[in-house]
């Protein structure tokens, strides 16, 4: 007996598939209501969001952003009928509305604002070739390798010969270092390229400068240190710092890896006792015994101090980030360089080092981030960066007594650059592939 077999003759038409099982409603049945335990956690934890919400809410939204004092905060919640179990309840944002220019500006001359906000805005032109390389022209990278000496002179102002000097102090090392180096070791040349540079800038460039000041005086107005403050202050300590511990961070790592002894263990020792002291204890150190080491009559800016002192500690946790990705790579690629006949530093920049980089990543832009939110530590000295204005606004008799009110935009303002820090990490490991897939 055969098989019958039966062969459809026409298809049934598509269907489109159950909704419990895709969009919104899939999704909420596979993740948050899958079983019963997970059914429970989900409706608990949307009645804590709406307790926390319904009680967050009426109070951020606050009718006192015309007010002018706490007192008159409280009158005008009571005229609105915001009042509590515990008396009148509503945030003060009348201090927010009065103070928020101090709070960015400080103390910096209100007829000059145009400068930080020019200096910053640069700052992302700046950063564009650098950040996005892929879509914008590389030849913007000029103005990134010169804004290190636009920033500074757009801040405090004087003489335009200032930068040029400083600039010229890197050409010096650079030429110095390109002309030994072909007759003499790269060792040798580094080293004297550096010494060349350090002679230039504190003996030679203070002559050119008041020479050149002398014949053709060009510059803007001076603003002196004591008069920054605020998200102004905080950003132009995180900028710096960060601008220059990566490259110095990048330095120690492979110092603390090289085979001359007298390098390693001068990397060593200075990668492990920055890491052994407090931030607090060496700002301490840039605002009271930096001094003691000058010459009489030397005039060390405390900025200038704090931004020494604050690249430096965030350089010895970066060099500790860059040598975990360095440790991080297979033999085979220092072996493969080799055999390609590169010397230390062609392996270095072509094959090791950004390897290495794309590994450090997430460490770079936490250590980034660290930071960034430490610059709040130069209260503790004096400086009136936004937690420091934040005490001098309260000690006035209108706003004594408003807290949240202050430290909820400060704390927003910091979320708003390391949440974008984070976020361009996270962009920046997509477009490398740093996952091992």
């Amino acid at each position: 007996m055969s098989d019958i077999g039966f062969v459809r003759t026409e298809m049934l038409p598509e269907r489109e598939p159950p909704a419990s099982t895709v969009g919104a409603l899939g999704w909420a049945r596979a993740n948050l209501f899958s079983n019963w335990f997970n059914s429970i956690l989900t409706l608990a934890s949307l009645y804590a969001i709406y307790a926390i919400l319904a009680a967050i809410l009426p109070w951020v939204f606050s009718p006192t952003w015309n007010g002018t004092s706490l007192n008159n905060c409280r009158e005008i919640l009571t005229a609105a009928g915001s009042v509590g179990d515990h008396g009148t309840s509503g945030a003060c944002w009348g201090v927010i509305r009065e103070r928020w220019i101090q709070l960015l500006f400080g103390f910096y001359p209100s007829e000059l604002y145009w400068r930080p906000i020019l200096a910053f805005v640069l700052l992302a032109v700046a950063l564009a070739p650098v950040l996005f390389a892929d879509k914008v022209p590389s030849k913007m990278l000029i103005f990134s390798v010169l804004y290190p000496f636009i920033f500074p002179w757009l801040l405090w102002g004087g003489t335009i010969w200032g930068p040029v000097a400083a600039l010229g102090g890197f050409v010096i090392g650079w030429v110095v270092y390109s002309a030994l180096s072909k007759t003499m070791s790269s060792l040798m040349g580094i080293l004297l390229g550096a010494a060349a540079a350090l002679v230039w800038w504190l003996v030679l460039s203070g002559y050119f400068v008041g020479a050149l000041d002398s014949i053709l005086p060009i510059g803007i107005e001076a603003v002196e240190s004591r008069k920054f403050g605020g998200f102004m202050l905080s950003i132009t300590i995180g900028v710096v710092a960060i601008a220059c511990s990566l490259p110095l961070g990048i330095v120690l790592a492979l110092g603390r890896q090289s085979d001359l002894m007298i390098v390693k263990y001068i990397c060593v020792g200075f990668i492990e006792f920055i890491r052994g002291v407090p931030l607090i204890t060496l700002l301490f150190v840039a605002s009271t015994l930096l001094n003691i080491f000058m010459p009489p009559g030397t005039n060390f800016d405390i900025i200038l101090r704090v931004l020494i002192m604050v690249t430096l500690f965030a350089a010895a946790y970066m060099a500790e980030v860059i040598r975990g990705g360095l440790a991080a790579l297979p033999k085979g690629q220092y072996e493969g360089a080799d055999s390609l006949g590169l010397n230390y530093w062609q392996a270095q920049r072509l094959i090791i080092m950004p390897q290495a980089l794309k590994i450090s990543i997430p460490g770079i832009v936490s250590t980034f981030i660290g930071v960034f939110k430490d610059t709040t530590l130069v209260s503790i000295i004096g400086l009136l960066d936004p937690l420091g204005l934040s005490n001098a606004i309260r000690a006035d008799a209108n706003w004594n007594g408003v807290v949240w009110e202050l430290y909820g935009f400060i704390a927003l303002l910091f979320f708003v650059f390391c949440f974008g820090m984070s976020r361009y990490s996270m962009y920046l490991e997509r477009k490398l592939h740093t996952g091992h897939r």
